[in-house]
C-alpha cells in the first residue's frame, strides 16, 4: 500500500526545504543556543517548508502568494543568518556556502528567467 502523501509533498521545492532544515539542524548542532542567531536561524528555516506546505493549500492566488512570499522571506534570512554565523566565527566558509546553494535552489524554483542581465 503507497504511503499517503500531501500535494505539497510532492513539490521540488518543499522536498528542497525539507532538505535545508536538515542541514540547518546539523549546523545547529554544534553552535551554543545562548549565541542569538541560534534561534532566529532555527526559526527561519523551519518557517520555510511550513509556508510552502499552508500555501499550497490556499484556493486563492492572494493567499497561496502571501504564503509563499513568506517562504521567500524566511528563506532570504536563512542566506543571512548563514553569513552572520561565517562572520561570528561559527561555521566555516565552505559549510555556509553549501546552505547557500540549497536556499538558492529554493528561491529559484518557479523564478522567471530573464535574458537580459
Amino acid at each position: 500500500m503507497p504511503e499517503p502523501q500531501f500535494d505539497h509533498e510532492k513539490l521540488k521545492v518543499y522536498q528542497q526545504a525539507i532538505a535545508f532544515v536538515s542541514y540547518a539542524d546539523d549546523l545547529l548542532q554544534d553552535i551554543p543556543k545562548s549565541v542569538a542567531i541560534h534561534g532566529q536561524f532555527d526559526r527561519a528555516s523551519t518557517s520555510i517548508p511550513l509556508n510552502i506546505a499552508e500555501g499550497n493549500g490556499k484556493f486563492t492566488p492572494a493567499d497561496r502568494c502571501r504564503y509563499f512570499d513568506v517562504a521567500r522571506g524566511s528563506t532570504l534570512e536563512s542566506a543571512a543568518c548563514l553569513d552572520v554565523l561565517i562572520a561570528k566565527r561559527k561555521i566555516e566558509e565552505a559549510a555556509g556556502v553549501k546552505g547557500k546553494e540549497l536556499l538558492l535552489s529554493i528561491v529559484d524554483v518557479g523564478r522567471p528567467r530573464s535574458s537580459k542581465l
